[in-house]
């Protein structure tokens, strides 16, 4: 297509639409985990803890919970322990 036409676009048009989109970025998240209402990361609180498990059982990555890395470490941990007392389940059926 090289006329343009009410509707129609030609190829270089279509490619500069295409790539000089803006990428929309999200503004600095803050940790969900450092509000002192949440209560403390801790083995014994499974209600937080359930919190950042998947539907299958696994740890939610923290790029979906916005978890600073600091506190996904003490997370991971967290649940591992909960685990092994057996205050959570491994697998989720």
């Amino acid at each position: 297509m090289t006329e343009t036409t009410a509707g129609m676009f030609d190829e270089t048009m279509s490619n500069a639409i295409l790539f000089n989109r803006k990428h929309q970025t999200r503004g600095p998240q803050s940790c969900p985990l450092d509000n002192p209402e949440n209560g403390e990361v801790d083995y014994k609180n499974i209600q937080l803890l359930k919190q950042y498990i998947s539907e299958k059982g696994r740890v939610l990555p923290s790029r979906v919970s916005y978890v600073s890395s600091k506190n996904q470490r003490r997370l991971k941990q967290a649940i591992r322990r909960a685990r092994k007392l057996a205050l959570l389940p491994f697998t989720v059926l």
